[in-house]
């Protein structure tokens, strides 16, 4: 069954291109490549520890481009709140946190006009790799738990695999914003440190908000090609919708 969403956010923001290089140079030379083909960037750990982060936020923003920070900030709360609150004025749109309760509050109390995800399980954990870790739940039962207290602390969404977004849906309506990330096209699946992958289309007919693509298109031929076609795939699967 498609559930899809009824949000509205514009098609052409639905694609998060995750910009994940290890400095500014490389940077700005992807986005120029990219050009109008993506709108919104995820800026990570990789380009936060390469220096001069803000500079290339603000060379976004310059662009009209939104920015996800996904930076999973997680420490004491103080400290987490401390650290968010440096994200204030700077024109970040989505910010991600993990944690338990205290440290998402914690980033919710100074939030203002960001908005605030909280991570579930990474994509790149499986059933075996939450044994180790000593879950005892299904990933799917996982997720939702911490769906739920994300939404009652205030947090404005969720990063899920696609695989559990319909169950997040079935219980949670759409109350939550969601972002999947591990997209993949059918076939670029093996050798991947993505495991609980699915494609563009499975997302968003199982209910997410947005996607997050990185390598599918970075490592492309014609990476602005790539994300066009994905862009295509997005349209597609909203105009369908309606």
């Amino acid at each position: 069954m498609k559930i899809m969403n009824s949000k509205n956010i514009p098609v052409k923001e639905r694609l998060i291109f995750a910009l994940d290089v290890q400095n500014n140079q490389e940077a700005m030379k992807l986005i120029e490549t990219l050009g109008d083909s993506v709108h919104f960037y995820k800026l990570g750990l990789e380009l936060l520890m390469g220096g001069d982060y803000f500079k290339l936020v603000d060379y976004l923003i310059q662009r009209n481009k939104k920015i996800f920070a996904d930076i999973k900030f997680f420490d004491v709360p103080e400290t987490v709140k401390r650290a968010v609150s440096q994200l204030e004025g700077r024109g970040v749109s989505f910010t991600t946190v993990h944690g338990n309760d205290s440290i998402l509050k914690s980033a919710v109390e100074v939030k203002k006009d960001l908005k605030i995800f909280a991570v579930t399980v990474l994509t790149s954990l499986d059933r075996g790799d939450l044994n180790d870790l000593g879950f005892q739940c299904n990933v799917d039962e996982l997720v939702l738990s911490r769906a739920k207290r994300a939404l009652e602390i205030g947090c404005d969404g969720v990063i899920s695999s696609g695989l559990e977004v319909a169950k997040l849906r079935d219980h949670l309506g759409d109350r939550l914003l969601v972002i999947s990330p591990g997209i993949r096209p059918v076939e670029n699946r093996e050798e991947d440190d993505q495991k609980r992958i699915v494609t563009v289309e499975q997302a968003f007919h199982n209910g997410a908000d947005y996607i997050v693509v990185g390598r599918p298109i970075k490592n492309a031929a014609n990476p602005k090609l790539k994300a066009e076609e994905i862009q295509h795939a997005i349209q597609t699967c909203f105009s369908l919708r309606n």
